[in-house]
């Protein structure tokens, strides 16, 4: 990717900071509506944004009419519009108030599991998706569990990447560039520490595992089943999803993913990511107003399928 002019940088860096001021500066009921209707906005004003989310609602849900696949799009918008106000009002909160926000109702299995990762017994490594407010779960569980380490590909504007680490690190979070990553993030497992990554992306061939993905081949990170393998570490697929009746966030959590040592490395790198897309797919499937669709999911093809977009 080529490197943008310095001029480029500061605009768009000034531009976020002025919205996001501007945010910040009001009350949350108020920024979320007013952020909603921004993104609402966006939506109507961008087609490539619309005519991309239509194409994967397509893939998704074929038999659904049109008119609830654009419902769905417009709620997709505005959840990203409820995001990026709720994020804005972040460094107005303590601990405390995080958790009238969210709900981590973790049942027995994943209780005991935590207690091991506390008594360093081994590491967990979340995986999750661009749903619901992934970057309020993650700010949020250092603020009311412990830091976790987080997997993510620097943006290409280094004024904003510094903006949004420091956002996320309130808490003691810690970014780690996802690009020749492997062995430090093994290692962070193998220490028996939490690490977290966004697992829903399109994935460049090289690195890609392919595996259904609402009845479609996707092309699929395999670092999440190799950094298991390589740390002997779980799986835990966690879902920040925000409940329109109670008006709270909670967190729903897939089934717990072990290492199959029956299997081959190579058999269980596509088992793995096999099992951890399905659950994905699950909540999507669930919560589809809360998925960002406008994302090019199935990009990248098998060799000798036919392009998608």
């Amino acid at each position: 990717m080529s490197k943008k002019p310095g001029s480029i940088i500061k605009a768009e860096y000034f531009l976020f900071r002025a919205v996001f001021g501007f945010l910040q500066f009001l009350p949350e009921p108020i920024a979320v509506a007013f952020s909603k209707t921004l993104a609402i906005l966006l939506y109507s004003l961008i087609p490539s944004f619309r005519r991309v989310g239509l194409r994967n609602l397509d893939i998704a849900f074929p038999d659904l009419p049109l008119s609830e696949k654009k419902r769905i799009l417009r709620k997709s918008f505005s959840n990203l519009g409820r995001m990026l106000a709720e994020i804005s009002q972040f460094q107005k909160l303590d601990k405390s108030d995080f958790a009238k926000k969210i709900i981590f109702d973790f049942d027995n299995e994943a209780l005991e599991l935590y207690e091991k990762v506390k008594r360093g017994e081994t590491g967990v490594l979340i995986v999750t998706a661009h749903l619901g407010n992934w970057e309020l779960f993650v700010y949020s569980f250092a603020a009311l569990f412990q830091p976790m380490s987080y997997l993510a590909r620097p943006l290409d504007n280094p004024l904003l990447e510094e903006f949004t680490s420091r956002l996320r690190s309130r808490f003691g979070n810690q970014p780690i560039n996802k690009r020749n990553s492997l062995l430090k993030a093994a290692s962070i497992l193998k220490k028996g520490q939490i690490l977290g990554l966004l697992a829903d992306i399109n994935t460049h061939p090289k690195e890609a595992v392919f595996v259904p993905f609402f009845n479609q081949l996707a092309a699929t990170s395999s670092g999440p089943a190799l950094l298991a393998l390589r740390a002997g570490s779980p799986l835990v697929p966690l879902f920040c999803v925000y409940d329109e009746n109670e008006r709270i966030y909670k967190v729903i959590r897939g089934s717990i993913i072990y290492p199959d040592s029956t299997l081959t490395d190579k058999e269980q790198i596509k088992h793995l990511t096999r099992l951890y897309t399905a659950e994905i797919e699950k909540v999507v499937r669930k919560f589809p107003e809360q998925w960002v669709w406008i994302h090019r999911r199935w990009k990248t093809r098998p060799p000798g399928e036919p392009p998608l977009y």
